[in-house]
């Protein structure tokens, strides 16, 4: 990409988007510019702009986002045939594990979820097609970064913020790593109450006809309900079979 090719200020209007999340939902100028390195004055304007074309809400201090905002995730769940294709397939495997299923990408150091089949409510946080969890330490996550070259593994597991959300979490770049040579042998990933206590959840890869990983898939139930060893005998074989029929349909 060539320098003159880049538009610095739609960078920055993207940026001003981003640094709202549910620990930010409402902020001020001030607030962006800090989050976002920008100058104030540039900030504001960004702001500004967002709020003139029904982007955000301003109160007069504070930004929200307001509901338009959701047109631009929108465009990517209808544009992109995945989210359809595979969310029937989930459908089904909910309803035969008798637990949630979900399909997930990467982006940076985190997975967005495309579907979900909620049978039960397995977490504390409400999941639904959009919502973020950390790569590092949940299963699709590290399905997902286990499909890429080490060394871009090991790049977004140091820029991640590695939070030790319960003891169980593995959080050294040394033990990741390890981590994700197992899943890589292996051939699925198992979470045991690292993202959430009380959680587990088991995901293998989807890939394409041509074998490139496009995305992942999991099913997540209650430590109580199941053990990881009793996940990996109840719900991989029923997770593969949908996977395969799932990549049979990818072009």
């Amino acid at each position: 990409m060539r320098e003159t090719d880049f538009i610095s200020g739609f960078a920055k209007g993207l940026s001003v988007i981003e640094a709202f999340d549910a620990g930010n939902s409402r902020l001020s100028i001030t607030d962006v510019a800090r989050i976002t390195g920008l100058e104030r004055a540039t900030a504001r304007r960004c702001l500004l702009t967002l709020a003139e074309l029904g982007y955000a809400d301003y109160d007069g201090k504070f930004f929200t986002l307001s509901p338009r905002i959701l047109r631009l995730g929108h465009s990517y769940l209808t544009s992109t045939p995945l989210p359809r294709l595979v969310q029937p397939f989930l459908d089904q495997l909910s309803e035969k594990t008798g637990e949630s299923a979900s399909a997930s990408v990467l982006d940076g150091n985190e997975i967005v979820y495309i579907a979900r089949a909620s049978h039960k409510r397995v977490m504390s946080i409400n999941l639904n097609p959009g919502s973020r969890l950390p790569a590092y330490c949940s299963s699709m996550g590290r399905v997902l970064l286990a499909a890429l070259p080490e060394d871009e593994a090991r790049r977004i597991l140091k820029n991640s913020n590695r939070v030790a959300n319960t003891p169980n979490t593995k959080t050294g770049i040394a033990d990741l790593l390890d981590e994700l040579h197992r899943v890589r042998a292996q051939g699925y990933a198992v979470i045991d109450q690292e993202l959430e206590i009380g959680l587990c959840s088991i995901a293998i890869p989807v890939r394409n006809v041509r074998g490139t990983t496009v995305s992942a898939i999991n099913v997540g139930t209650q430590a109580v309900r199941a053990s990881v060893g009793e996940m990996i005998e109840r719900y991989l074989p029923t997770m593969q079979s949908t996977r395969d029929t799932i990549t049979s349909l990818l072009v």
